[in-house]
């Protein structure tokens, strides 16, 4: 999904990040695996934060932030040893931006996604939004449609330290989300998976981290979107309370990580899979929503 969506991009950049490392060092559940999703977690996120917003508005450069060159330089900056910090974002290649500051914007859920393949193959993977809980909490006179509240996805600052933010408000501006359906396809162009959630900013990570749990992990669906998830927003990084959340740990802080252990309630990940008999789908246990078929 393009802007004024980040999520395309940024499930991109992190995917493009691990490649540079095999499969085998990506492995669910090790320390190195956790360590090098943070990493490129923290080089997508810090390139969001400057860089996108509206393209109606503000030069988005997607092809740059996207090119091959550009995120192999940014992958280059892992050391698989040790953790780098808060990230700069990068200098992406032709980029036609005015000097522009990071944002800062609040985060809220309310949020919703759904995946479906139809009988003749099609497929949507569409996430949907109202910002908050029943967003501004008004409804359309009699239809039935909650209104949003998305003006809280902007930039609180639109100005700073002197500089302006990409994702600032402005009239007819549409703000900066993290939203990112997802449909993968095989090397012979067929439809493989498609994978989305809500979460907020997070969203990012839960996709990425599921895609590579499947691509690199060669866990089943379901077992990629059951896993405990692991969020690095170019901050600390982040780990679902879980079994084998303590070894994670203490792994991860030897490497430098400043880490926080919670529940993740925000992951709602729903998803299908062809296989060899048709399609397996599936849902989130942490919250609402199920799989179902013919």
């Amino acid at each position: 999904m393009g802007p004024p969506s980040s999520g395309g991009i940024a499930v991109l950049q992190i995917l493009g990040e691990l490649q540079r490392f095999p499969s085998s060092q990506l492995q669910p559940g090790t320390v190195l695996d956790a360590h090098l999703f943070a990493e490129a977690s923290r080089l997508a996120y810090a390139d969001r934060a400057k860089y996108l917003a509206d393209p109606a508005f503000i030069h988005v450069p997607i092809a740059g932030l996207i090119d091959k060159k550009y995120i192999a330089s940014r992958a280059a900056l892992i050391d698989p040893a040790k953790d780098m910090g808060t990230a700069e974002a990068g200098n992406p290649p032709e980029e036609k931006h005015a000097q522009l500051a990071p944002q800062v914007s609040p985060v809220l859920h309310g949020t919703s996604h759904m995946t479906i393949v139809d009988d003749s193959g099609d497929v949507v993977a569409m996430t949907t939004s109202v910002e908050f809980v029943f967003g501004a909490e008004i409804m359309a006179k009699n239809y039935g449609f909650i209104l949003n509240n998305t003006l809280t996805d902007f930039s609180f600052q639109p100005v700073r330290d002197g500089l302006p933010v990409a994702n600032a408000p402005a009239p007819g501006k549409l703000p900066l989300s993290a939203m990112s359906p997802t449909i993968v396809f095989d090397k012979d162009n067929r439809f493989f998976l498609s994978v989305g959630s809500p979460g907020g900013p997070s969203i990012i990570d839960y996709v990425a981290q599921t895609l590579s749990g499947v691509l690199d992990g060669k866990l089943s669906l379901k077992q990629a979107i059951d896993m405990p998830r692991e969020v690095n927003q170019n901050g600390v990084t982040a780990l679902e309370s879980a079994p084998g959340a303590d070894k994670l740990t203490v792994g991860l802080t030897a490497m430098g990580h400043t880490v926080r252990v919670a529940n993740q309630e925000g992951s709602g990940l729903h998803g299908i899979m062809r296989v060899k008999e048709g399609y397996i789908g599936a849902a989130d246990p942490r919250r609402d929503g199920i799989a179902l078929g013919d």
